[in-house]
């Protein structure tokens, strides 16, 4: 591959970077035999390579065809099955146009080697005394496109030079200079640029009667990667790594890397290696690296040479630039040899220079072998999928060749980052947000919670959409303050601080229950961050920001409330003042902004003996501290599953409302629990106060007879089963949906069943439950509950009371009122609504901080409601 805009040749794996989508012309053309009134057939997309032609190419086992023009009376040679190529000779019914041509002998590709044909043109037909303008035949020809017959071109295509050299013609004739255009010894186009020279050339063979087919193809061309300009290939002398001896090698050190994700190392990777091709070390560039080879002008030997004291030695010149304008007048010559030694022109390809990175930053070997030796392989390296034919390679191939071993132990392959089009990101075409614009509106953070939780990290495309980077704030960011905040609000009303070590012992479930969680967190995190798996990171961290805010606080919010001091007030702000400080500790490599404000505005609450030393000991920013390690004796895995149990039971339980449409506001008598598991049940009974509470039930059930509510039935797990039984899956996929209710319990109690043969654990099934007709159950995989949705009168009351706390509570906030501010409460209201206000004003009070709640005049001052179609009047006001 060669690039006329730069000059120079470029490497395989840069040639094949920037593969477009061009329109070419493809042409047909006629090839005079020699010993026959008839031609050969060729088709080509690059008519300027037709000047430089020496030979044709068939293959020996395919079947050819003498086709016969009606027209024009001219016959020609074409593999049968690509008869379709010729214009109108199928009709639309993919039958044969009699009329336009005629068919006469088939033979084996075999019968034409060694056939002579007239040159196509008069430049290099000297050179037909040397076996040129000859067909000859080689297995790469194939019937995928074209005639059957590949014109041969050797200086401008792999394949052409060798079929020409292992034929005996070593003549390589190239009329283009290194800005691609025609030399003088195509004096016609002499001058011209070979892709503009296209025309001319069809035109030219169009006059001469040489031109059977002319057409346009749109196919996949390879441009330069950094000029843009469309690449073409030629022959030109060039320095190589023997890439091809070292593949067994290479694959070996492959194997010894993490690749994250895990397919690229035997997918993208391994299948590139596989088919690795020596490499182009060389350019023909004028600024770069000099290639430090010095030839013989007389012998031909060569040295490369190793160092400057070398160059030194050889040269007698003391050497302190490296550069061509320099290194070039170094010549010299040695005592017993004829000639001088001269640098060749070529500098080195930057890829060699990239791939040597590990070694030229500690100027190894003559210097830090110890430092090198220290950290190579380097632990971790991180790029875009595309450096697996770029970086990631030539780091490994100059490494294996060296070491016998990997330049890097980890690897993180990205993906690539499209614009919500899914086209490429364009200045011109303004197809994306400004990344400042972007992190002024929603902040850094969420840029980068974004990436990291985007399949980027998966080494996948992705498609970039601001409303991702919003979601960030909605998901994460936001809810995690708000949890900051609302500790914040709470702790300066009572002046609370940190006891530390003397904190009262975790009595409370759910405070036991979020320190379990934090440190399964901060555990999983350690785990997926040490196999570099970013991606499983960012949903971990989201899940328990959920369950801080949306569980934790929720349900633990009236201890927070309550007045005075007492010790389970004292553990509640203990728990969420440690799960906030190690939260933010574990949130700061990916969220390091608002990790670094929340962990500065935690520090005033540190307990005092800490708060004193913090000046001397206690880290100035989050990013100085150690990241937090697990403690293994909070984590209680039994109590972490009955916690997502309750919240199954809590979720089925408002579904089953909207179901019926009764609000949670308004309590309902009997929710009965259902599982066959008796030990689970009484997991969840721990929990029972809470999942009242949340579903605001005044009794709650246990039942392990879950054959009355539900029908157990189940399915395979394919992403696990399918890759194990492969054939066999649609055989077990029928036994394990016609699996029974005994059989499913059997699986969970022992975690084992043995089907045809084949043993299955429960991970490999799995179990749905459904309701059973004529019964009020609900149920998800995991549990099942039968919610008593009849109401009576004093149930509907107490709902009533509720809604009518809701409505004193956002009057609260609409008046700017302080959480902790007392209030007197005035009210008028139709009748039923006074009565359950009445009932239950206890209960308002003590949830509105109401010092009276009184019957009230009608004024204008009174706010004004509906609930369920009763009027609600509230006159609100602070009591000092």
């Amino acid at each position: 591959p060669f690039s006329t805009a730069l000059g120079t040749v470029l490497s395989n794996f840069e040639a094949g970077s920037n593969y477009q989508n061009v329109q070419d012309p493809a042409v047909t053309v006629l090839f005079k035999l020699r010993d026959e009134d008839a031609y050969m057939t060729a088709w080509t997309t690059t008519p300027w390579t037709l000047p430089s032609n020496l030979g044709l190419c068939v293959n020996a086992a395919i079947e050819y065809v003498k086709v016969t023009d009606v027209a024009t009376a001219r016959s020609f040679y074409m593999a049968r099955e690509r008869l379709a190529h010729l214009p109108g000779f199928f009709n639309k019914k993919g039958e044969q146009q009699s009329d336009l041509y005629t068919l006469g002998e088939s033979l084996p590709g075999s019968a034409l080697v060694g056939r002579k044909y007239e040159p196509l043109f008069p430049w290099f037909a000297e050179l037909e005394a040397e076996g040129a303008f000859t067909v000859f035949a080689d297995d790469y020809v194939s019937t995928e496109s074209g005639t059957g017959i590949v014109h041969l071109a050797p200086a401008f295509g792999e394949d052409d030079h060798r079929v020409m050299r292992a034929h005996g013609v070593q003549a390589t004739p190239c009329p283009i200079d290194f800005e691609g255009r025609f030399t003088a010894e195509v004096a016609d186009f002499e001058g011209e640029y070979v892709k503009d020279a296209d025309k001319a050339i069809i035109r030219r063979l169009k006059d001469e009667g040489k031109l059977l087919v002319q057409d346009v193809v749109v196919h996949s061309y390879p441009f330069c990667p950094r000029s843009d300009t469309p690449i073409i290939y030629r022959t030109i002398p060039s320095w190589y790594v023997k890439v091809e001896s070292l593949r067994e090698r290479l694959a070996a050190a492959n194997q010894q890397v993490n690749w994250v994700p895990e397919h690229i190392r035997n997918g993208r990777m391994g299948n590139w290696l596989d088919n690795a091709i020596d490499w182009c070390i060389s350019r023909n560039r004028y600024w770069g690296t000099p290639l430090p080879i010095w030839i013989n002008d007389e012998s031909g030997k060569m040295l490369c040479i190793g160092s400057i004291a070398e160059l030194e030695q050889y040269s007698g010149v003391r050497v302190d630039d490296l550069h061509r304008e320099v290194v070039d007048e170094l010549s010299f010559s040695l005592a017993g040899e004829a000639g001088t030694y001269r640098r060749v022109e070529e500098v080195l390809d930057c890829w060699f220079e990239s791939g040597s990175m590990p070694y030229a930053q500690l100027h190894y070997p003559f210097e830090n072998q110890g430092l090198f030796e220290a950290g190579f392989p380097a632990e971790y390296i991180a790029e875009g999928l595309d450096q697996t034919r770029g970086w990631f390679y030539t780091l490994l191939v100059l490494s294996t060749a060296l070491f016998d071993k990997p330049a890097f132990r980890n690897v993180i392959v990205n993906g690539i980052v499209m614009a919500e089009d899914g086209k490429k990101m364009s200045k011109r075409l303004q197809n994306y947000t400004q990344p400042d614009i972007l992190m002024e509106e929603y902040g850094a953070d969420a840029l980068r919670l974004y990436l990291i939780n985007s399949g980027l990290v998966k080494a996948e495309e992705q498609r970039f959409a601001d409303s991702g980077v919003k979601d960030m704030v909605r998901r994460a960011l936001l809810p995690w303050y708000n949890s900051f905040k609302f500790f914040q609000t709470y702790a300066d009303i009572d002046g609370w601080r940190s006891k530390g070590s003397a904190a009262t012992g975790v009595d409370n479930i759910t405070d036991q229950w979020v320190l379990s969680r934090l440190q399964s967190l901060i555990a999983d995190v350690t785990r997926e961050m040490a196999a570099y798996k970013l991606y499983n990171v960012v949903p971990a961290l989201f899940e328990f920001i959920e369950e801080l805010t949306n569980w934790y606080i929720r349900l633990n919010r009236s201890r927070f409330w309550i007045e005075g001091e007492s010790a389970d007030k004292e553990a509640a702000y203990e728990t969420l003042y440690r799960t906030l400080h190690e939260l933010t500790l574990c949130m700061a490599p990916f969220a390091p902004f608002l990790a670094e404000h929340i962990y500065q505005q935690l520090l005033p609450y540190a307990a005092p003996e800490q708060a004193a030393a913090s000046e001397q000991n206690r880290a100035q920013s989050v990013h100085l501290c150690r990241y937090p390690e697990p403690r293994a004796a909070l984590i209680q895995p039994t109590l972490e599953a009955a916690v997502t149990r309750m919240q199954n039971i809590v979720l089925l339980g408002r579904q089953k409302r909207n179901q019926v449409k009764i609000k949670t506001k308004t309590p309902l008598a009997c929710l009965t629990i259902i599982h066959q598991d008796e030990s689970m049940l009484e997991g969840i009974a721990r929990l029972e106060s809470y999942i009242q509470s949340e579903l605001n039930v005044k009794t709650v059930r246990y039942s392990t007879d879950e054959d009355r509510y539900i029908r157990l039935f189940a399915q395979p797990n394919a992403p696990l089963l399918g890759k194990r039984l492969g054939k066999d899956f649609g055989r077990f996929r029928k036994l394990i949906e016609n699996l029974d209710a005994a059989s499913l319990k059997q699986l969970q109690d022992s975690d084992e069943l043995l089907l045809d043969g084949e043993q299955f654990c429960a991970a490999d099934v799995l179990v749905y439950r459904e309701p059973r007709e004529g019964t009020e159950a609900v149920s998800n995989r995991y549990i099942s509950i039968d919610l008593d949705c009849s109401l009576n009168p004093e149930l509907v009351r107490e709902g009533l009371a509720r809604e009518v706390v809701n409505r004193i509570q956002k009057t609260r906030k609409d008046l700017g009122l302080h959480v902790a501010d007392r209030i007197r409460i005035e009210y008028r209201a139709d009748a039923e609504l006074a009565t359950a206000i009445s009932e239950h004003s206890d209960y308002i009070r003590a949830e509105t901080l109401g010092v009276e709640l009184l019957p009230g005049e009608d004024e204008e001052r009174y706010w004004r409601f509906d609930i369920d179609g009763l009027n609600l009047q509230l006159g609100i006001s602070k009591t000092e």
